[in-house]
């Protein structure tokens, strides 16, 4: 008897749309909702069901008449541990299948048809699954490409009469109107810029409204907009206009849209516009005229060219709020790899400890987009790092550092550091490992400096697995993202490691691992373990913003508090 496998991972459902298919020898289960299911198996009481194949999404087994029981099943979106499906011969119909729901209660009957034994081969009886599942759940909107895929929700007309599907296909993302038979009736969006999702549709007008970014090539790519079209890809038109970066919310029928703007260097404004653009009244304008008495100074945008010389980079630089011009300040790169996110934010936001405030202590500090860090330029743009975790991102920081201190005079690039959390601790202590001569101190926090115990679905999508057949025609899925501790050695500079110890993201063990790689390697480092934190600092923050003040300043300004007390706010 086979042992018995865990069938969660299956990502089985079981609907009102699905057949199972009585052969004389095996029973057929067709479920068109499997999600990486290839290599798995169901068991049953009686025999298990296996899936041979997750393109086609054919569960096949032997021939389950009688009670079965499923160790695990999904029920639409409600897990039933141990529910039942049982056979029973009907007077007409051959077979009925009968699931009993546990968690609510009743009973769904399908239908179950019966063939002749003499079918000629199983490919034969997966195009009759094929066919069957075509019939039950339309055409199937289905890509491929030889990186991970963005998704976005789809949005339905007429009950589902049409659908609309954002889409990257050509290297940009756009929208694409489908029947409700999985053809495509038209594209409706098209160019060098991207869609970013889909905010409301006028069904009456035939219209949808999305918010998209880069359609201005003379804007700064990241700025979202709210764009209005017609369903046939006509009459394109910018709600929202202006330089800035919008946030917006619209009312069910589609008539009005509430529109939040600002850049990190404006104060932010409130208008009620309608759906074609035109604006009804201000809302309300943020009242800055306090912290403007205060001193406060706004942050300043800039672009600079990637490491290829072609690639523009968008970021923003903090200066302390007493900047002087002649003086020379070291410069803190505050750092986020990406792919999902960069560090950089461009609408107004209140002052972080990261950046604002880490600034103030005497720094130029400046946040930088890269290669391979953000979904909402190209594909290309996206997908850079695909396969180069660790260090895809590093020459476009060093490269925007090296462009920012030739162009202005204040900035000392013999003092360098860089900051980051997250994948962008892995990030920052990468970037001194790897350019130890640039790279004069960092502060990495919460680093997965070894993805191998990092969450094995986020380093596999973005650094991508690699199938490998054995001559026995088994197969596995493997992928190798280089470490941190594997270049331990290297450390020329000064680092300190912060974690919290009971990190629910990122394991503490991801840099303790460093740790141990730089004892090893002899090499000295400091190391802040804060108790009882988690991935964020929570009410610790404070206190490891006053000793990252310290050791920057330590090592790039050359003085520190030597007070024990830390100050309090």
């Amino acid at each position: 008897m086979r042992s018995q496998r865990r069938t969660q991972p299956c990502g089985i459902f079981i609907s009102q749309n699905h057949r199972i298919f009585i052969k004389e020898d095996r029973m057929i289960l067709a479920c068109h909702n499997i999600k990486k299911a290839f290599g798995e198996e169901v068991i049953v009481s009686g025999g298990s069901f296996h899936i041979e194949d997750h393109e086609k999404a054919a569960l096949v087994g032997p021939n389950g008449a009688g009670k079965t029981t499923l160790l695990k099943m999904i029920v639409g979106e409600i897990q039933a541990d141990g529910g039942n499906v049982v056979l029973t011969r009907g007077k007409t119909m051959g077979y009925l299948a009968q699931h009993q729901d546990m968690n609510n209660d009743h009973t769904i009957y399908q239908e179950v048809r019966t063939a002749k034994a003499d079918i000629l081969d199983m490919e034969r009886q997966i195009r009759e699954i094929e066919q069957e599942m075509k019939h039950l759940s339309g055409e199937r909107l289905e890509e491929r490409m030889n990186t991970y895929q963005e998704v976005r929700p789809l949005a339905t007309i007429g009950n589902g009469k049409e659908l609309i599907q954002w889409s990257e296909r050509d290297g940009w993302a756009h929208l694409y109107l489908y029947d409700d038979e999985g053809n495509l009736k038209n594209r409706i969006t098209r160019g060098p810029w991207h869609v970013d999702q889909i905010v409301k549709v006028d069904e009456a007008k035939r219209v949808v409204y999305f918010l998209a970014n880069g359609k201005d090539k003379d804007e700064n790519p990241y700025y979202e907009h709210l764009y209005r079209v017609g369903l046939d890809g006509s009459g394109v038109l910018q709600v929202t206009p202006g330089d800035y970066f919008h946030t917006v919310s619209m009312d069910d029928n589609a008539a009005f849209v509430v529109n939040n703007y600002s850049r990190v260097n404006t104060i932010p404004r409130t208008d009620l516009m309608d759906s074609n653009g035109r604006k009804l009244m201000t809302l309300e304008e943020s009242d800055f005229s306090g912290l403007l008495a205060a001193g406060y100074q706004f942050p300043e945008p800039f672009k600079v060219k990637a490491a290829d010389g072609v690639t523009d980079l968008y970021g923003v630089m903090y200066k302390p709020f007493n900047f002087d011009s002649t003086a020379l300040y070291p410069i803190i790169d505050y750092v986020y790899p990406g792919p999902q996110v960069e560090a950089t934010v461009y609408p107004f936001s209140r002052m972080s400890v990261r950046t604002d405030r880490l600034a103030q202590a005497g720094f130029i500090v400046i946040t930088v987009g890269n290669r391979g860090g953000h979904p909402s330029r190209s594909k290309w743009y996206h997908n850079f790092g695909y396969g180069n975790l660790r260090d895809y991102g590093l020459a476009d920081q060093k490269a925007a550092i090296e462009q920012l201190a030739n162009r202005y005079p204040f900035i000392d690039i013999n003092r360098v550091g860089i900051h980051g959390h997250s994948g962008g601790g892995f990030m920052s202590t990468a970037a001194i490992l790897q350019y130890p001569d640039f790279f004069k101190a960092a502060v990495s926090c919460a680093g997965n400096h070894d993805n191998r115990i990092y969450n094995r679905w986020w380093s596999e999508t973005h650094h991508g697995v690699k199938e490998v057949v054995s001559e026995k025609g088994d197969t596995t899925f493997v992928y190798n993202i280089k470490t941190n501790e594997e270049i331990a050695g290297r450390l020329k500079g000064h680092l300190m490691l912060v974690h919290g110890d009971i990190d629910n993201n990122v394991h503490p063990g991801n840099t303790l691992r460093v740790a141990d790689a730089l004892i090893r390697a002899g090499k000295r480092f400091d190391m802040l373990l804060l108790p009882q934190q988690r991935h964020g600092f929570g009410d610790m923050d404070e206190y490891f913003y006053w000793r990252m003040v310290d050791y920057f300043s330590r090592n790039l300004l050359g003085e520190q508090e030597t007070s024990v007390d830390i100050p309090k706010r």
